[in-house]
């Protein structure tokens, strides 16, 4: 079928909210079919199975993310803006869609070791555009030419994804925005010339 159908983003979308509100696990195919307004049928004419709804939603909204970061940061010359627009940019969006938040920050920590795999894939577009950035910033003297790349890709994302995912387990009683610029400066902090 095809994704750019206007029922498989019904469907998408349907699943983070139910997802968001009964957990992976508890969330049943059927109530994504109700909340999307679509037949329980339809859905297995997009997707295989619940896991494969999680999987799809992931690569969508993932997607979306780089997607909305490389349009932010096209024009922008250096590399230390273009990180702080990515973490802006992943903050905004994250709590624009407080149930995006709580499926992207909770729900997709599975203990399925495949499904952890394919979640890890799905990641990779993600990864990419934080070491494209890094590794500009190497190259204009911005950070520091021993910076290990490796390193610096885990130590921004896991860094963008836990602050997202205390804010997500705080139920969003603050503004995660609000710490676009303080993570920011302790990020490039870590990156710049000692």
């Amino acid at each position: 079928m095809n994704k750019n159908r206007p029922k498989y983003k019904q469907i998408i979308d349907a699943a983070v909210i139910v997802i968001a509100e009964n957990g992976y696990h508890q969330a049943q195919v059927s109530r994504i079919a109700k909340q999307a307004g679509v037949a329980d049928g339809t859905i297995y004419l997009y997707f295989k199975n619940k896991e494969d709804i999680l999987i799809s939603l992931f690569h969508e909204k993932m997607g979306y993310f780089v997607e909305k970061i490389e349009e932010e940061i096209k024009g922008i010359d250096t590399a230390t803006q273009k990180l702080l627009v990515m973490v802006e940019k992943h903050f905004e969006i994250l709590s624009e869609d407080r149930h995006l938040a709580i499926v992207t920050q909770l729900e997709l920590r599975q203990s399925n070791k495949e499904l952890r795999h394919r979640i890890n894939d799905v990641l990779r577009g993600y990864l990419n555009l934080i070491d494209e950035i890094m590794t500009e910033g190497i190259a204009s003297g911005e950070f520091r030419p021993d910076l290990n790349l490796r390193l610096a890709r885990q130590t921004v994302f896991g860094t963008i994804d836990e602050i997202a995912t205390t804010w997500v387990m705080n139920e969003q009683k603050y503004s995660l925005t609000d710490l676009a610029k303080p993570v920011h400066e302790l990020l490039v902090g870590g990156c710049g010339k000692s």
